[in-house]
């Protein structure tokens, strides 16, 4: 499995249908690299990868500040999983490479 690379994911959240480029290195098990989305980059932070299961996190700005922790799974050039929101629940995002 190689999750290196630079991915579009869609996250279905109450707001709609919110769009991410992610740019992503795994190493040793860590995963690195920076998630743009509605006009902002960010780093991840507590990227892991174990096998073909991914997660990290992400502080955002807008809408509002928090962090968004994703969960997901990577198969071939498909990612997909669930990203928890703070407060406001867990939603589902997909993606390809981009």
């Amino acid at each position: 499995m190689a999750i290196d690379g630079t991915w579009e994911i869609t996250i279905n959240s109450p707001l709609g249908a919110q769009k991410a480029k992610l740019e992503l290195v795994a190493k040793d098990g860590a995963l690195t690299g920076t998630q743009h989305a509605q006009g902002s980059s960010q780093a991840l932070a507590n990227g892991k990868v174990d096998g073909n299961a991914v997660s990290w996190s992400a502080n955002i700005t807008t809408p509002m500040p928090m962090t968004l922790e994703f969960a997901g799974t990577v198969e071939g050039d498909t990612l997909k999983g669930n990203v928890k929101a703070g407060g406001f629940g867990s939603f589902p995002f997909s993606g390809g490479r981009a």
